[in-house]
C-alpha cells in the first residue's frame, strides 16, 4: 500500500504524551492529526520570525522616513497657514507700489521668514501663539 505520509517513531516526555492522549481522545481526532497541526503551526511561526528578522529593519527605516515626511508636511502646512493669515490681516489693502511700499513689503517678508524659522526651531505650531503676539510681529 502506497501513502503520501511518512511514519515516524520518536519519544515524548510523559507530560507531553499524556497531553497528546487527551487531545487525540476527542471525536474524529487522532495523534497524527494533533501532531500534524502542532508541527504546522510551529513551522509557520518559525517562518514568521525569519521574515520579521529579514524585513524588520527595512520596515523600521521606512517608518522613520515616513514620520520625517509627516513632520515636514506639518511644518509646511503651518508656514502656509501663517502666510495666509499674514496676507489676510496685514496686506488686504493694495497701496501704490512706490519705494516705501516695496521697502515695507521686504521688511514684512523678512519678518515672516524669521517667524517661520522660529516656529520650526521651537517645534511649535503657528496657531499656538496668541493673536496679539502674532499681530505685533507683523506691525511695522
Amino acid at each position: 500500500m502506497q501513502t503520501t505520509k511518512t511514519r515516524h517513531q520518536f519519544y515524548l516526555p510523559d507530560v507531553l504524551s499524556a497531553k497528546l492522549e487527551v487531545a487525540a481522545a476527542a471525536p474524529e481526532s487522532s495523534k497524527t492529526d494533533v501532531l500534524t497541526k502542532a508541527l504546522t503551526a510551529w513551522f509557520a511561526a518559525e517562518e514568521g520570525q525569519a521574515i520579521e528578522a529579514k524585513f524588520g529593519a527595512k520596515l523600521a527605516r521606512q517608518v522613520k522616513a515616513s514620520e520625517a515626511l509627516e513632520r515636514q508636511m506639518a511644518h509646511l502646512t503651518e508656514v502656509v497657514g501663517l502666510l495666509v493669515r499674514h496676507q489676510l490681516t496685514m496686506t488686504a489693502h493694495h497701496p501704490a507700489f512706490d519705494a516705501e511700499t516695496r521697502h515695507l513689503g521686504k521688511l514684512r517678508y523678512e519678518q515672516f521668514v524669521r517667524m517661520a524659522g522660529e516656529l520650526a526651531a521651537k517645534g511649535k505650531a503657528a496657531g499656538q501663539g496668541s493673536k496679539p503676539e502674532i499681530q505685533q510681529e507683523f506691525d511695522l
